[in-house]
């Protein structure tokens, strides 16, 4: 009896495995993920996205990477721009950042600040 619950178990797990292996995939519309260059995220973009692609930006070392960097940090969502502050000053480019928070003054960017320097101390 055992036995052959075990088979069972492993015969369903094969055919779960199978099925994620030849499953169709949804595709991607690159341009929908990604947004505007200069403007606020994709309106289909979700946070979770977002933050992704802040991590993703904080892996890279440029202009480019820094200047998205840098616009996230006043991304609507203050787990987006959490993100993108932690990303810059987990690459080296903490004084973006302070330079950020004196350009920008007020609750959130001192917020900001604060939480990263704790984060990284």
């Amino acid at each position: 009896m055992l036995v052959a619950v075990l088979v069972g178990l492993l015969a369903v797990g094969i055919a779960i495995g199978i099925y994620a292996m030849v499953a169709p995939r949804r595709p991607v519309a690159v341009e929908a993920a990604k947004g505007a260059p200069d403007g606020p995220p994709a309106a289909s973009q979700t946070e979770a996205e977002r933050v992704d692609d802040v991590f993703a930006l904080g892996a890279l070392d440029g202009d480019e990477s820094t200047r998205r960097l840098t616009a996230a940090l006043d991304d609507p969502s203050e787990t987006v721009a959490l993100a993108a502050a932690h990303a810059l000053a987990g690459s080296g480019r903490g004084a973006i950042l302070a330079a950020y928070a004196r350009a920008n003054p007020g609750a959130r960017s001192q917020h900001l600040v604060d939480t990263i320097g704790w984060m990284h101390e």
